[in-house]
Formats: structure tokens, C-alpha cells, sequence
């Protein structure tokens, strides 16, 4: 927590980490606009006592007046930090984005220029795998690009959604049973718990099934090796179905907990650990699961690991 606050007061990295001139930067906004709140409240007073007998009058003014600035300030320094994150995470979704685009499609030409060259001649037996090389970056392009179509569709408020009864468990089961094979190829410990019984719920299920693999395929990307998944399913105090997700993964840093849900945005000990991914997954998620009628929410710690939840309405 100090750690966080001191960050925020090192005006050069928050500068730095918007990508701003530092006469731009929101936080070297807020001292200069405390300087001049500080030179506005002596010269009030100053002035003040020159025409106001009445202390208590002076000093009501110089509040006064301290306050209003400093509202001022704020509104005016969070307006500027407001842009200014949205032009960091624009100029990193295009980063993002464009080596996301870039490397599958390198790896693709790269693949069929030697399938294709008359200098080299590949094994029959090699030919395989350079076409499940590509067949696997193709489908790495399909996925950021219906990402992409999704977000489309959310900020159009055309993202429509077909309710039935769904058996919750079940659907998650499916997906943890595909995801058990990556899960041990990265030496993580992928596990399941739910409460027997549960009702059924409500929903989309090709939705659900979405963030299940959004919040599953996340926690195995950003957990290290010898680490652990844990899904577990409840019914809570209300009656809803509540999904919870804990990994033993790198966790969020404070700083960056607040931008998490919005799209583009990726932690920066994400893009350190160089994991693959376009920022768009955790705002898809919390799109679908809030115009089901659900919440979503999450605990971390940088270092020690991140817990999603959320909840379904259920059939009681």
C-alpha cells in the first residue's frame, strides 16, 4: 500500500509510464496547481488582514477559497489523467495488436517459404509439422480478430443474448477437461471443486462458456511453472451461483488494478512476463457476465496470485 502511494508521488515514472512530456503529465499538473493553491491562500490572507479586521473572516475567505482551488485542481488534474490513460492504452492496444498480428503471420510465411523453396528439401515427415505450425497461428489471428468483433459488438449495444437453462457445472467441467492438457504441459495443477446439487441457471451458453475460457485460459498464461488453478462452484447467501478462479500466478500490481476490466489495458508485469494477449479478454468477460444480470470481481497480490469471481442468477 506505502509502496503504491509513493509511486503515485514519483512524478517523472507516472510520466514516464504514460508516455507524456512532463509538462503533460497529470501528476506534474497536480504540484504545480498545489503551488499556485499554496501562493493563492497567503496572499489571501495577506490581503485579508490588510482589510478585514474580523480574523475569523479571514480565515473562513482563505479556506474558502483553498477549497474551491483545490476541487478545481483535482477535477481538472483526474480529466487530464483520464486522457492520458486512454492515449497510453491506445498506443499499447496497437502495440499489442500489431505484434500479435505480426508474429503468427511471420511465422506463417516463414513456414511456407520453405515448404515452397526449391533450395531446401523438407522431410516428409517435417512437412506436418510446419502445416500445424500454421494451422495454429491461423487460429491465433481468428481468435484476436473475434475478440475484436466482440468488443465491436458490445459498444454498438448489438450483443445479443440467448438465455436457456444451462447446467453450470457441467459447462465448466467441459472446459476444464480441455484445458487439463496445457495445463500440464506447463507443469500447473489444474483442479475442480463444486457443491453437489446446485440448481440450474439462466444464461447464454456460449457466452458463459467464453468467460470460463477467458478466466481459465488467463490464470494458466500468468502462472508459472510448478503452480496451481482452483475452480471452485458454490450457491452463496442469495442464491445465486458463484464461480470462483484462484491461480498462484504473478497477481496484479496495485497500481493497476483499477484499469483492469477496460479493454487494451494489460498490467505492466504482464507485458515483463511477455505473455501473449490483446487486453481485450477481462473487459469481454465482465461485458457478458454484467448484461447477464451477474457480478465480477477480483482479489491479488503482486507475486503471490489473483482470484476472479462472479455470479449467475440460479432457478430456485
Amino acid at each position: 500500500m506505502e509502496k503504491g502511494f509513493l509511486s503515485q508521488l514519483n512524478v517523472v515514472a507516472q510520466c514516464r509510464r504514460y508516455g507524456v512530456p512532463i509538462w503533460q503529465c497529470p501528476q506534474f499538473l497536480f504540484v504545480i496547481m498545489g503551488v499556485v493553491i499554496i501562493i493563492t491562500s497567503l496572499m489571501s490572507y495577506l490581503i485579508g488582514n490588510r482589510y478585514i479586521s474580523n480574523p475569523e473572516t479571514v480565515v473562513m475567505i482563505v479556506l474558502t477559497v483553498s477549497v474551491f482551488l483545490f476541487i478545481l485542481s483535482f477535477t481538472i488534474t483526474r480529466s487530464f489523467e483520464k486522457l492520458a490513460e486512454a492515449s497510453r492504452m491506445k498506443s499499447e492496444f496497437i502495440n499489442i495488436v500489431s505484434h500479435q498480428l505480426r508474429s503468427p503471420l511471420t511465422n506463417i510465411k516463414w513456414s511456407f517459404e520453405i515448404l515452397s523453396s526449391d533450395e531446401f528439401e523438407v522431410p516428409e515427415s517435417k512437412q506436418e509439422e510446419y502445416f500445424i505450425n500454421v494451422k495454429d497461428n491461423i487460429a491465433r489471428m481468428v481468435e484476436l480478430i473475434d475478440d475484436l468483433l466482440i468488443v465491436s459488438k458490445i459498444e454498438q449495444g448489438q450483443f445479443p443474448i440467448r438465455k436457456q437453462e444451462i447446467v453450470f457445472e457441467d459447462l465448466v467441467k467441459e472446459q476444464v477437461l480441455r484445458f487439463k492438457v496445457f495445463a500440464e504441459a506447463s507443469h500447473i495443477n489444474l483442479k475442480m471443486c463444486y457443491e453437489k446439487g446446485l440448481p440450474h441457471v439462466m444464461a447464454d451458453p456460449s457466452l458463459i462458456k467464453l468467460v470460463v475460457e477467458n478466466l481459465i485460459d488467463n490464470a494458466i498464461r500468468y502462472t508459472k511453472g510448478n503452480g496451481s488453478v482452483d475452480l471452485d462452484i458454490k450457491k452463496n447467501s442469495k442464491g445465486e451461483i458463484l464461480f470462483s478462479i484462484k491461480d498462484s500466478g504473478v497477481g496484479i500490481p496495485l497500481k493497476d488494478q483499477k484499469y483492469i476490466f477496460q479493454k487494451f489495458f494489460r498490467a505492466e508485469n504482464a507485458l515483463k512476463e511477455r505473455t501473449r494477449g490483446s487486453g481485450l479478454g477481462l473487459y469481454v468477460t465482465r461485458s457478458i457476465i454484467e448484461k447477464t444480470g451477474g457480478r465480477i470481481w477480483f482479489k491479488s497480490e503482486e507475486g503471490k496470485g489473483t482470484t476472479f469471481f462472479f455470479t449467475l442468477s440460479s432457478l430456485n
